[in-house]
This record gives structure tokens, C-alpha cells and sequence, in this order.
């Protein structure tokens, strides 16, 4: 039944299939939405409710998923009633479930885009089930915005605050946020828990905010701060709100990137939406959506990532400086593509993966400059990795390191760009690769 696995997920996160040229290039802007929503999938065992209702509301809620079309979902609660909201909805990409109430955690995420780098975190020594999940979502051709998913606790009132500012900000989001999406666009949507009018919230949201740049959605949808002077901002009540001016603890912050300049246009509360036949709402969590544009930067473009989800992630894009120039290009390998340094005319070098292998070298003359590169992956040791990679330039000429294999493809700059730039994944060799391409000036440049 369900559509994607997360060991699919896993190791199947590859790039195209073998003598495939990515030549189609992202639309230099474009439009998605997300939407965050507690699905109450708590059994009626444990609470007492009539088993038909709850089957009834998660097909209901699976059928309105489909229905609205939505970008990409994050739903945390979803337990005991997961089969029957996937069996009504037809999104093509969907985690696995990790189960029930007694062993799951309750967050899926729902998408019309596929995704890599899959991963779930457990809050740390807080001894409970709710965690977190990150994915890193392909919205078109290089445009990777990476988005998180969690549960943060299940009673704001109640719950220990000391505990809530750890998860935050000591070892869990902010650190996640740091070492996996440097560089990049984020989305972090779910149950966070948080309100500005209670106070230790309002800490926490500016800790994670000011450390991390993300802007929150519904602040900048109401235009003002939420706890200014001469403002009330209630929390939302039951039923249907009339606006967006009451506040729930089921949150959208974002941010862009280097490359990708990300903004809410909407924000919404879509209980109307998830409503019975009866008018009854199917879940006691308002729906919250966000409606998102995005602008590629002049001047600046990625190429699609290729690889496994294996060793530590690595991305050249905020330190690369402006009017970039690729000076040389070293590729180092033998069985594998061990390891890539590309040097600036700046003197700015980006050096990615382990030192093995032969090392080949091309220095780039006047008006030459790499436009595409050729990327060949396989297994070892049961990890996806770059076994091979060969760089060609607008003049003709090349250098390349490792060893092909039946899993190949070219990665083609836009006309006129040219690479200056890396992002991926690495350790001793490298295990996931991408490129980053600035404007060149070459008026004869192809097209």
C-alpha cells in the first residue's frame, strides 16, 4: 500500500538512470504550499471514543488531502488510524509509518515531490515517543529546500519548559539545522508547541529564530509583532476561527538561500476544510497552511545532487564570493572518486572528501571555463557512493578520476554558467555530489 519506504528512501536516493544528460534546466521562479496538521490518531481504546467516527474522520482527512491538492504535508499523530488516511489520499511520495501509539512516533509526511537524505531524531533523554524528521525535498531541477517535520510535546501548558528549551535549542533543532542545512533553504512545519503569550515559548521561538534565520509565517502574516504594545493575540478557539489574528502552537518558519530567495505569500488556518458531513471538525488541531513563491538569484544555480545518503554534508554556497571564477579543478581517485578541490581566481578553495587516489588537475585558461560533469555511482561496502567523475569545459577540454560504472550521468550548467562550486555529501571519499554554477562572462558562451 504505501508508495515509498523509508529504505527505499534510503538508498534508492540516487540521480538518473545510466547514460541519462540532465540538460533541462529549474524556471527561474515557482510557486508550492505545505500544510501542518494533528491528525489525532490516538486509538479509541485509549480514550473511549466510537472506533467508527475515528476510521470514518481519517478517511475523511485522507480524502481532503487529496482533494486540496497540497504541496507537501506534515501530519504528527498519525497512529492507529495511518492505514486508513494513506488508503484515501493519493499523494505519491509518503514515509513509512513507525507504528502504532505504543512504539510510533506519529509524524508522515504526504508529497507531490520526491525527496533525499531521509532521516528521524529522537528528542534527546526526554524519554518520549514524539521526534523529529528531516528530509531534504527536490521542488524542481536543483532546487532542494530542506524541510522538518516534528512533534514537540502534547500539552503546552504542562509541559516541562526547561525540557521544551532543550529540545530546541541545547542538542536537537538548532544543531540539526546547522549541520545538515548549511546553505540551504529550510521549512520546518509541525507541533511546536509554542505560543508568544506564554513567556518561556516566546524565549524559545526567538532563540530558535534569531539562531538560525528562520522567519515565522503567521508573524508575518499579521504584519506586527504579537506581543506589541496595545495587541492581543488569543489563542485560537474550537471550531472554525474567523481569521488568522488567534494563535496556535502548530507553527511554518522558513528561510531561503544563497541561491534560492523563499517567501510567504499566505498564511491559513484550514479547519474549514477538514470538516465532517455533519460540520464537525475531523481533527482537534487547527490545519495550518502556508502558501510559499520562490525566485532563483541572479547570477547563481545548482544542479541536481547525485548519490547516496551516506557521510556528512558539505556545501560551498555561502562561502562562495561574488563574480565567482573557477581558477583549477582537482579531481583525486582510482577504484572511486576519493576525493574534489576546486580553487578560485579569489584563492578561496573548497576541498571536499579524503586525500586516497590519484590526484588529476586542469587549470583553466582565458575564457574557458567547466560546464558540465559527468558522474558515475555505485556500491561499496552497501553504501552508494561517486565512483567516478569526469569535468568538460567549453573549449574541449577535460580531467576525470575514478572508475565508471553502469549508473551514469552529465550534470549541464545553464548557458553562460559555469562551475564554481560543490555541495554534498563526504567522508573519506565522496558519497553524494551536486554543483554550483555562477554567471560567466562569455558572450559566446552555448545556450
Amino acid at each position: 500500500m504505501l508508495r515509498r519506504s523509508i529504505f527505499l528512501l534510503t538508498v534508492c536516493c540516487l540521480c538518473l538512470t545510466a547514460t541519462a544528460s540532465l540538460i533541462n534546466q529549474a524556471a527561474a521562479s515557482g510557486t508550492f504550499n505545505v500544510l501542518t496538521m494533528g491528525v489525532d490518531g490516538y486509538s479509541t481504546f485509549l480514550l473511549g471514543d466510537d472506533w467508527r467516527d475515528k476510521d470514518k474522520y481519517a478517511m475523511y482527512m485522507g480524502q481532503k488531502l487529496a482533494k486540496y491538492n497540497y504541496g507537501v504535508i506534515n501530519v504528527q499523530e498519525d497512529f492507529d488510524y495511518h492505514a486508513t488516511l494513506y488508503k484515501y489520499d493519493n499523494h505519491p511520495f509518503r514515509t513509512a509509518t513507525t507504528g502504532g501509539i505504543i512504539v510510533g512516533t506519529g509524524l508522515n509526511t504526504l508529497s507531490r515531490y520526491d525527496w533525499i537524505d531521509f532521516s528521524r531524531f529522537d528528542w534527546h533523554q526526554l524519554g518520549e515517543l514524539e521526534d523529529f524528521c528531516f528530509m531534504r525535498v527536490r521542488i524542481d531541477e536543483g532546487v532542494y529546500i530542506d524541510m522538518i517535520n516534528l512533534d514537540a510535546s502534547s500539552d503546552i501548558r504542562s509541559f516541562n519548559r526547561a525540557a521544551q528549551r532543550s529540545q530546541i535549542h541545547q542538542v536537537q533543532l538548532i544543531n540539526v539545522i546547522r549541520a545538515r542545512s548549511d546553505g540551504n533553504a529550510v521549512i520546518v512545519f509541525g507541533d511546536m508547541s509554542l505560543l508568544y503569550t506564554h513567556t518561556r515559548s516566546k524565549n524559545n521561538i526567538h532563540i530558535l529564530t534569531s539562531q538560525t534565520g528562520l522567519t515565522d509565517a503567521w508573524v508575518q502574516a499579521i504584519g506586527r509583532d504579537p506581543l506589541a504594545a496595545g495587541t492581543y493575540i488569543g489563542e485560537c478557539p474550537q471550531g472554525v476561527p474567523n481569521n488568522i489574528k488567534c494563535e496556535v502552537g502548530d507553527k511554518v518558519f522558513y528561510r531561503g538561500s544563497p541561491v534560492i530567495n523563499l517567501d510567504s505569500t499566505g498564511f491559513f488556518y484550514d479547519t474549514s476544510r477538514f470538516l465532517s458531513p455533519k460540520n464537525y471538525p475531523l481533527t482537534n488541531h487547527h490545519p495550518v497552511r502556508v502558501e510559499f513563491s520562490y525566485t532563483l538569484t541572479d547570477g547563481l544555480r545548482q544542479s541536481r545532487l547525485c548519490g547516496g545518503p551516506h557521510g556528512t554534508w558539505f556545501n560551498d554556497l555561502s562561502s562562495i564570493p561574488a563574480s565567482p571564477k573557477l581558477e583549477y579543478l582537482t579531481l583525486r581517485g582510482a577504484d572511486r572518486l576519493d576525493g574534489i578541490t576546486l580553487g578560485l581566481s579569489s584563492r578561496q578553495n573548497f576541498d571536499h572528501g579524503g586525500s586516497g587516489g590519484n590526484s588529476y588537475s586542469l587549470r583553466m585558461i582565458p575564457g574557458d571555463y567547466v560546464r558540465s560533469v559527468q558522474l558515475c555511482w555505485g556500491k561499496k561496502d552497501q553504501h552508494t557512493r561517486i565512483f567516478y567523475a569526469q569535468a568538460n569545459t567549453i573549449l574541449g577540454r577535460s580531467v576525470h578520476a575514478g572508475m565508471k560504472t553502469e549508473d551514469c550521468t552529465t550534470l549541464t550548467a545553464p548557458g553562460g554558467y559555469g562551475v564554481v562550486g560543490t555541495y554534498g555529501r563526504a567522508g573519506d571519499e565522496i558519497d553524494r555530489l551536486g554543483f554550483i554554477y555562477a554567471q560567466q562572462e562569455d558572450r559566446w558562451a552555448p545556450q
